[in-house]
């Protein structure tokens, strides 16, 4: 049965680049390669929930793999099992019948979730800044309850200085730039309350029974200056706990969002690991 999905119109002098029409449902999009019977590589958004960001990771894997990228619809409805419901009816729509998974952040739990269901053709699973139970569930609960406090207002006047950081951060990639642009651009009330509604699912998904059974080989991509998900504690319980881990690759000037600040190592390794 497809996942319900909530349909809501912007305020009207919103302009999304992604949602266009104003609907708020799940979107795919497929990036041929031109290579022959190349890997399939799928992209699970973090908790911002959209593909603005990766626009420089995307680029780099044009003739290496088919890139399958996703914006979730800004709901406070679904369940992690109505995202791997409708993530798996939009993939057969697009004719994916398999591939590997990449799942950034809150991606990761949506992976898990499809993981567990195995009723899509799972080559491999890679975290990127991703995890399996977040480590420290009092940093979700303070991140729950001092969100409902920032006004829609007050981010509107934050957001500008993302692109500003952007041009100095990603000066030589036009595509990065512009994918900050886009960010900023779709941002309006309803992803506060999306957001919200992902920090409370993370906070009580726990999928470590999954990634201990997992037949699928499992691979741990992440930036060393990440104070949103410490990769210590990930790492760690990887190593111990999942018989599946097959590599692990820590870049040093990166962040949590390693796709968009380490663009070219993160092709580079992903597409060492899927190939």
């Amino acid at each position: 049965m497809k996942a319900s999905i909530e349909t809501t119109i912007p305020e009207p002098a919103y302009s999304d680049p992604i949602c266009t029409d104003g609907i708020e449902r799940l979107r795919i999009r497929v990036h041929p390669s031109n290579r022959w019977n190349p890997p399939t590589l799928i992209y699970l958004p973090g908790i911002h929930g959209d593909w603005t960001l990766i626009g420089a990771f995307r680029e780099g894997l044009q003739r290496r793999a088919c890139f399958v990228d996703m914006t979730y619809p800004r709901t406070t409805r679904w369940s992690l099992q109505d995202y791997a419901t409708a993530i798996e009816e939009g993939l057969r729509e697009h004719g994916i019948q398999g591939g590997w998974l990449l799942g950034e952040s809150f991606g990761s739990q949506v992976l898990w979730e499809l993981a567990a269901r195995k009723r899509f053709r799972i080559s491999g699973l890679i975290l990127a800044g991703g995890f399996v139970r977040y480590p420290y569930p009092a940093l979700v609960a303070w991140a729950r309850g001092i969100l409902p406090h920032v006004s829609h207002r007050m981010l509107l006047r934050l957001l500008p200085a993302y692109v500003m950081y952007a041009k100095f951060r990603h000066s030589g990639s036009p595509i990065s730039i512009q994918g900050a642009r886009d960010f900023v651009a779709r941002r309006n009330h309803l992803d506060k309350e999306a957001i919200l509604h992902r920090l409370r699912l993370i906070e009580a998904n726990d999928p470590r029974e999954v990634a201990r059974t997992t037949p699928f080989p499992v691979h741990h991509l992440y930036g060393a200056i990440d104070p949103i998900v410490p990769w210590p504690p990930v790492g760690g319980w990887l190593r111990k706990n999942c018989p599946s881990l097959r590599g692990s690759r820590r870049v040093l000037a990166s962040d949590h969002t390693i796709l968009a600040t380490a663009a070219e190592s993160s092709v580079d390794q992903v597409c060492q690991w899927i190939a």
